[in-house]
């Protein structure tokens, strides 16, 4: 069985040119440009009893949230759009794209169409453009000392999931996140030209935070008590150790994670009215690990961390909906 790690690693073999930063970012920089590239599948990342135009908005707005945490301004974006049946998904598919787009300023420039045989799963791919600042964080340059901060709240897709993995009407706040994520773009932007390191969060904070402490060299300290959870995440699943868990390791959250100087306080930062931006931990000198406490003790990591891709995954509904690259 081939993991998407292992994939990943022989693609960093070919992938060798610099702007690929070895494929250990969620981006690439090319001349002041930075570029992002997700796609998604029917029944992997989204429920075939979604509505079209949320997947459409959901399919932009994971790859905005990569260019946000490379503190980007979207630039433009490459559609790729499969067709099947009679044009009607598609069409109410791209009134969310158009959406999306206009909501957050990013031009369509450009992409592909294919058809495919009627009842084929759809896959569909973005290509994401932006302007880059005079910083681009990477997760390789955290350093020992460094505070890290979590930008958003974690486990309400993942909680919104699950409501609709029990009833496929399910609706309410956890289900709209599920369906169309915020990015957070200004946030990013904001906290860009500081961070040492920053990614977005969309396999599970767990894995997301093992793979800045790997790249990095680091190794990485988190405070379960610390999560921030919506009300509406508590008043569905609570807040016990159990449930902070499922929430950092649930995935498709699309906040920030941002190693930070330990004498910065974001408050002094420009960010956009309400953005909720909260310590979850740090970054130490020594062996490359992931740790947890609660409660003030040490809590032992669990089996799965978030999400990983495998060769012949048919991860359904009942895995996280959305995955990046690691």
């Amino acid at each position: 069985m081939t993991t998407e790690t292992e994939i990943i690693e022989r693609l960093r073999r070919i992938a060798t040119a610099p702007e690929a930063r070895g494929l250990l970012d969620d981006a690439a920089v090319l001349d002041g440009l930075v570029i992002t590239h997700d796609s998604i599948a029917e029944g992997v990342h989204f429920l075939p009893s979604d509505p079209p135009a949320s997947v459409g908005w959901k399919l932009v707005t994971v790859n905005l949230s990569d260019l946000g945490a490379k503190g980007a301004i979207p630039a433009g974006a490459l559609l790729s759009l499969t067709l099947t049946g009679d044009g009607q998904w598609e069409a109410d598919f791209l009134t969310g794209v158009e959406h999306a787009c206009e909501s957050y300023a990013l031009p369509l420039i450009g992409g592909d169409t294919i058809a495919l045989p009627d009842g084929a799963t759809r896959v569909l791919g973005l290509t994401a453009i932006g302007r880059s600042g005079a910083n681009v964080p990477d997760r390789a340059g955290g350093r020992a000392g460094d505070a890290l901060w979590l930008v958003g709240t974690v486990g309400d897709a993942a909680a919104g999931l699950a409501q609709l993995e029990a009833n496929v009407r399910a609706t309410g706040p956890l289900v709209d996140i599920y369906r169309r994520p915020i990015p957070q773009l200004g946030a990013g932007q904001a906290l860009a030209p500081h961070a040492h390191a920053m990614m977005d969060v969309s396999d599970g904070l767990l894995l997301d935070a093992r793979r800045v402490a790997e790249a990095s060299g680091c190794s990485v300290a988190i405070g379960l008590d610390t999560l921030p959870l919506s009300s509406a995440f508590v008043a569905e699943r609570g807040a016990t150790l159990d449930a902070r868990l499922f929430a950092a390791t649930g995935g498709d959250d699309y906040a920030l994670l941002a190693a930070l100087s330990p004498d910065l306080d974001p408050a002094t930062l420009s960010l956009p009215h309400g953005t909720k931006i909260t310590r979850i931990g740090t970054l130490s000198a020594g062996e490359v690990s992931l740790s947890l406490t609660s409660g003030g003790g040490p809590v032992e990591l669990p089996e799965t961390l978030g999400f990983e891709h495998q060769g012949n995954d048919p991860r359904g509904l009942s895995a996280p909906p959305m995955a990046g690259r690691p």
